[in-house]
């Protein structure tokens, strides 16, 4: 990569504190791309999960729902022993209803079984983050929560954490627990969720969207390709940038099976926008009225 144009690049904040007690490399690690198939792509994925932590990552995202557990037992070949600094987040709360189906399951007792599935898979006795894949809409949220909570005073979880929820119910679920993490979807094209961001830059919650680059249409497309030719980036690293730049609390996870991929997403955390540059590019889309 060539050097950067006077005043557009830098270091910027470069991590976040979890819950206070995780502090993490914001540009993070999504692992659900990761082939679990027996072979060479296993291997290759393997690979990818390795260079990622050697190449200074220390938060890695899966879930129970990524290969109902098969992505956590790679996580577990790959990098078992953690790296102390290493925090790998999993998500609980859907489960198989048959080959290709899954259904939302966050009755207690369901949550409970997840959890101590996953610690197993992960070779762990204590999850640092937990989250909440969907909500149940067929159990209040109280008992969701509160199920986690117990987790949580029993020691099998460090902290808790919600994906795709509303700004309400972030702060109903906050008067059962401390939440440590939201997971939404949210990039610079797909900002419905930006009230809950506010919400949770305000109280120190960890963002972590999920989707962080998306594909543009002709006219953001122009404005993308205009920004990243100035600061001699790639596209889905100006997306990344605009995120790490959106907000001190956003911990992108962009996933790749590719370490070339990786090491580019990676860099992204060495580009800062200018103020013009980040205008032009929020008014690419329209923020949603709150």
């Amino acid at each position: 990569m060539t050097s950067h144009p006077p005043g557009t690049a830098g270091t910027a904040t470069t991590t976040f504190s979890v819950g206070g007690e995780f502090p993490v490399s914001r540009v993070g690690f999504g692992a659900m791309r990761l082939s679990t198939d027996p072979g060479p792509e296993r291997d290759a994925a393997i690979a990818v999960a390795r260079h990622a932590v050697e190449a200074g990552v220390t938060l890695i995202d899966t879930a129970h729902l990524y290969g109902w557990g098969a992505n956590e037992e790679l996580l577990a070949e790959a990098l078992h022993p953690y790296p102390d600094d290493l925090l790998i987040t999993t998500k609980v709360g859907v489960t198989r209803t048959g080959p290709e189906g899954w259904a939302y399951d966050a009755r207690p007792e369901s949550l409970r079984e997840q959890v101590e599935q996953g610690l197993r898979r992960l070779r762990i006795e204590r999850v640092g983050l937990l989250q909440l894949h969907r909500i149940d809409p067929d159990v209040p949220l109280a008992e969701q929560i509160g199920a986690l909570h117990e987790l949580r005073q029993e020691g099998k979880i460090g902290h808790i954490g919600l994906s795709e929820v509303t700004a309400a119910q972030l702060a109903e679920a906050r008067q059962t627990t401390e939440i440590a993490s939201v997971q939404n979807r949210y990039n610079l094209l797909e900002r419905e969720y930006e009230p809950v961001l506010d919400a949770c830059e305000a109280a120190g919650i960890a963002f972590l969207p999920w989707r962080p680059v998306a594909a543009a249409t002709p006219g953001p497309a122009a404005a993308l390709d205009a920004v990243a030719a100035e600061l001699d980036a790639t596209t889905p690293q100006v997306l990344l940038a605009w995120l790490l730049a959106r907000s001190p609390v956003v911990l992108p996870i962009p996933g790749t099976s590719s370490t070339a991929h990786l090491d580019e997403n990676l860099a992204a955390a060495d580009f800062r926008l200018t103020e013009s540059q980040r205008k032009r590019l929020d008014e690419t889309a329209s923020r949603p009225v709150t």
